[in-house]
């Protein structure tokens, strides 16, 4: 049996800026991360027969999120998801002011400095994943953990390095 779960994620390449080291690496190991575990079921492509693996093209467009699903291989178009992002500017703000502050701290702060920006960070992180996980509601099935790594994806089409 196929399982509802994103093997493969794209971006729209227009939809890229120009990012430094840290957020390039932190792309990476949240894309590593989402394609080794995670719950992706998208709502009417899994009532219409489409079990899964999914590939998932991600694209900023007018300020909005756009989601595309397609099957594991395939180029039809399964279904396509469009998610203002207004709410996600802030938290968007939030983690990587948060997070350039942990990279700094890294290299001069005390062991107790660095864990506070971090649980800062995560408390950022989580927040913005329950949102998603709100917005995706009645679209999407899916958890908790793979929503943190969507919104470290979506920071990422977001921000200006």
């Amino acid at each position: 049996m196929a399982a509802p779960r994103i093997s493969a994620i794209d971006f729209d390449e227009s939809s890229l800026v120009r990012r430094s080291d840290e957020i390039e690496q932190e792309r990476r190991v949240a894309m590593f991360d989402l394609i080794e575990d995670n719950v992706f079921k998208p709502i009417r492509s899994f009532a219409a027969g489409h079990e899964g693996p999914y590939r998932l093209l991600m694209a900023v467009h007018d300020g909005r999120l756009q989601l595309d699903v397609f099957a594991d291989g395939g180029t039809e178009l399964l279904e396509s998801f469009m998610l203002g992002m207004a709410k996600f500017r802030r938290p968007v703000r939030e983690y990587y002011s948060i997070c350039e502050s942990y990279n700094k701290a890294v290299r001069r702060a005390s062991p107790h400095e660095i864990e506070t920006i971090d649980m800062a960070r995560r408390g950022v992180h989580d927040r913005a994943a329950e949102m998603l996980l709100e917005r995706l509601d009645g679209k999407v099935e899916t958890d908790f953990a793979t929503a943190r790594r969507l919104f470290t994806l979506i920071c990422v089409l977001h921000i200006r390095a």
